[in-house]
């Protein structure tokens, strides 16, 4: 199957229920939970500019290899980049289940899309961490889990112009190049599976940044 036909399939409806916090408890959460609730069906499509500068960024993959960030987005196929953290309840099942449903869709087509996804919380999560949560979400080898001291992380984050200051307050949004030579474009919140492929094939029309 192309890519060009596996984009005329319909990505399977992820639905996903948070869990309901105490009146009188903080979570932690609290601005993820906000943002869920707020989010439209499906995001705008921005182009990043400048392009983020991330070749020397220092990494460590699920394996334990050690990486720049430039080298795990350096692929002529499509990419896509993310920011998670393995303990997340709220919005990072959603974009990892959208990415795994991704990869699902494009059967044999998976390996000819390069998915990263990056920890913001080194602290904690560790590569037998990163290994378990790829495990939970049926990870193919083209989907990379990485983890950097906390410097490399803001520094990946901010790169992407996605630094909120801390793990509970960075907000769902993927960021995606269709090829080597194309542009980053921004996908702002939740996108469906058939969004990040229409993204990832270079077919959504995207708006520049102001």
């Amino acid at each position: 199957m192309s890519l060009r036909a596996a984009g005329m399939m319909v990505a399977c409806g992820i639905a996903i229920t948070a869990p309901r916090a105490n009146a009188q408890t903080q979570t932690g959460h609290e601005g993820h939970m906000a943002q869920m609730a707020a989010a439209p069906k499906e995001p705008a499509a921005r182009v990043l500019t400048p392009a983020p500068a991330i070749d020397d960024i220092p990494f460590v993959d699920q394996n334990g290899r050690a990486t720049t960030l430039g080298e795990a987005v350096g692929s002529d196929d499509p990419v896509l980049v993310n920011f998670i953290f393995t303990t997340c309840t709220t919005i990072c099942p959603v974009m990892s289940a959208g990415m795994s449903q991704l990869l699902t869709n494009l059967a044999a087509e998976q390996d000819r899309v390069r998915v990263v996804s990056i920890s913001i919380d080194p602290e904690n999560d560790t590569v037998q961490a990163l290994r378990a949560y790829a495990a939970r979400y049926h990870a193919p080898p083209s989907w990379q889990f990485l983890r950097g001291t906390p410097a490399a992380t803001e520094a990946a984050q901010r790169a992407f112009g996605s630094y909120r200051g801390g793990k509970n307050n960075h907000e769902a949004g993927t960021f995606v190049r269709s090829a080597a030579a194309a542009p980053w474009i921004a996908l702002d919140g939740f996108s469906s599976a058939q969004t990040l492929q229409h993204a990832a094939m270079g077919h959504l029309v995207p708006t520049a940044r102001p």
